[in-house]
C-alpha cells in the first residue's frame, strides 16, 4: 500500500513539475489576437535582411523590358 502511494506521489510531483518547466519556457504567445513576444527577446540573435527592391518583380519586368525592345528592333528591320 506504502509502495502504491509513494509511486502515485512520485508521478503527480514529476507531472506538476514538468507542466511548471513548460509554462516558464518563454514562448510565444496568442492574447486576444496580438502575438506577444517571448520574454527573451532581446537577447535572441539578430536576423539581417538585406533591403531588396520595391517592386518585387523587377526582374521580370526588365526581361519583358528587353523582349519587346528586341522585337521592336526586329520589327523595325523588316520594314519595306
Amino acid at each position: 500500500m506504502e509502495t502504491k502511494r509513494t509511486w502515485i506521489q512520485t508521478t503527480l510531483y514529476s507531472g506538476l513539475g514538468c507542466l511548471a518547466l513548460l509554462a516558464g519556457t518563454g514562448c510565444q504567445v496568442d492574447v486576444g489576437g496580438q502575438t506577444l513576444p517571448s520574454p527573451y527577446y532581446m537577447s535572441d540573435d539578430v536576423q539581417y535582411y538585406s533591403e531588396g527592391p520595391e517592386f518585387k518583380l523587377q526582374r521580370e519586368s526588365d526581361a519583358m523590358e528587353a523582349y519587346k525592345a528586341e522585337q521592336e528592333a526586329l520589327e523595325g528591320d523588316y520594314d519595306y
